[in-house]
């Protein structure tokens, strides 16, 4: 159990959780690797020159935490997204309400409790977009919700909306925000290595979501990590 820092009810609330007399449902927001080398940053830390690091030039771009693992395949301890609770869940039953994107595309899914003892799942919602011209991740967040507190055998349908900027990733040479045309995945699952439902959908036309301005360039030179 991670409790992080619960404040001055700690007590109570962690043995609420261990005696089963609260159903936990909380999620990391972070990766635990197995391995401090498994850790992208790992490479570039502590930095030059070795004797003494006075620099220390992070080179990981897009590829931190769950982006990083699930995109070069590296097996973390424990996953974003990664929760245990006194029951479990299924997702089921994705729906999407177009195969092609215009201005938004809503996702739906069934979550059904599947064991003996009530209590809440939380859903995540990942993106994976096309490569074109860009280095991307496996996969992105792009939503998550909780459902309500659900009896055994009960079944709650959740819903999210992903917009253009849902799609967008940074095209540093264009300055800008871009949605690339080609074909979408959407991932829906209870962590980010536990997919149970999958989805696609097509953007036939790129969108320029919004155009940035050129400033706070780095003074170093910076090899981004690619894959």
């Amino acid at each position: 159990m991670l409790a992080w820092q619960p404040g001055q009810e700690a007590g109570n609330a962690i043995a609420d959780v261990l005696s089963g007399k609260v159903n936990p449902s909380g999620k990391l927001a972070t990766t635990f690797p197995t391995d401090y080398k498994d850790v992208a940053s790992s490479k570039n830390f502590p930095g030059i020159p070795a004797e003494k690091p006075t620099d220390v030039t992070y080179e990981e771009g897009i590829y931190v935490g769950y982006r990083y693992f699930d995109s070069f395949g590296v097996k973390p301890a424990y996953e974003f997204g990664y929760g245990l609770y006194y029951t479990t869940f299924s997702i089921t039953n994705i729906k999407l309400s177009s195969s092609k994107f215009k201005d938004k595309i809503n996702v739906t899914v069934d979550v059904t409790n599947t064991g003996a003892k009530a209590g809440k799942e939380v859903v995540q919602v990942y993106l994976s977009a096309p490569s074109s011209s860009l280095d991307k991740p496996a996969k992105e967040l792009k939503a998550f919700g909780k459902t309500g507190l659900l009896e055994p055998g009960k079944k709650q349908t959740l819903s999210f909306t992903l917009n253009a900027k849902s799609l967008a990733s940074f095209n540093t040479a264009k300055t800008a925000w871009i949605a690339d045309a080609g074909d979408y995945k959407v991932s829906v699952g209870s962590s980010s290595n536990s997919i149970q439902q999958t989805a696609n959908f097509n953007l036939a036309k790129e969108i320029v979501v919004s155009k940035e301005n050129k400033i706070l360039v780095p003074q170093t030179v910076i090899s981004e990590l690619k894959k």
